[in-house]
């Protein structure tokens, strides 16, 4: 794929979705997706097809954080749990701004990949942890100290909650990216703030910790 090509299909997906995207974010965006796309072939970073890069592939990608970050106050220290193949972290990031990343991974493959992709995107202040998120959530660095916790999940287990809340200063935000159309109860330590829709078949629940 071009150029040209990626960026006529990530501006269309966008404008499907109602949004616009600058040339510079743009630009980002492919740095990422080559990179991805490198790496998946030595190792499994996501299933997604990488090679025609259809419209659910750019959509749950790099459109559902393009359309998550809209909804981050600029500036944001930003965790972001299971961060996987970089996605929403990654990109999200790079959308809103966020004056800080830390993404805890588990595998120490996929770990070397995302502190690569942070580094040839431009994202300066990134920490990456490899470990489970349960394990570290309540360290003195992680307790307390972020804006925004960004997770793509089906669902959130009621232990789950708890983890989630301790990571973020109070009424501080959980962005929870998830297929449309689930209705997600808060959980313990967070009151629902909002319901967004990402595309046609994504949704992002938004929740504020409470004090």
């Amino acid at each position: 794929m071009t150029a040209e090509e990626f960026r006529a299909r990530v501006t269309g997906r966008a404008a499907a979705a109602g949004l616009t995207i600058p040339s510079d974010l743009a630009s980002r965006f492919e740095a990422y997706y080559r990179l991805l796309y490198s790496w998946n072939q030595r190792i499994n970073l996501t299933a997604l097809d990488l090679d025609t890069l259809p419209d659910e592939a750019v959509d749950r990608l790099l459109i559902e954080p393009l359309a998550a970050a809209h909804y981050a106050a600029p500036n944001s220290r930003v965790l972001d749990v299971g961060s996987g193949g970089g996605s929403p972290a990654i990109p999200f990031a790079l959308a809103s701004d966020a004056a800080s990343l830390e993404m805890v991974e588990s595998r120490s493959k996929k770990s070397v990949f995302l502190a690569e992709a942070a580094r040839v995107v431009g994202l300066k202040q990134v920490r990456v942890i490899t470990a489970r998120f349960e394990s570290v959530a309540d360290s003195p660095e992680i307790l307390g100290t972020f804006d925004v916790v960004t997770i793509r999940a089906v669902r959130v287990g009621p232990d789950e909650w708890g983890y989630l809340a301790k990571p973020l200063r109070s009424g501080g935000f959980l962005f929870l990216l998830h297929q449309s159309g689930i209705q997600i109860p808060a959980g313990a330590g967070f009151k629902l703030y909002d319901t967004y829709r990402l595309t046609a078949k994504a949704q992002l629940s938004l929740f504020r910790r409470a004090a």
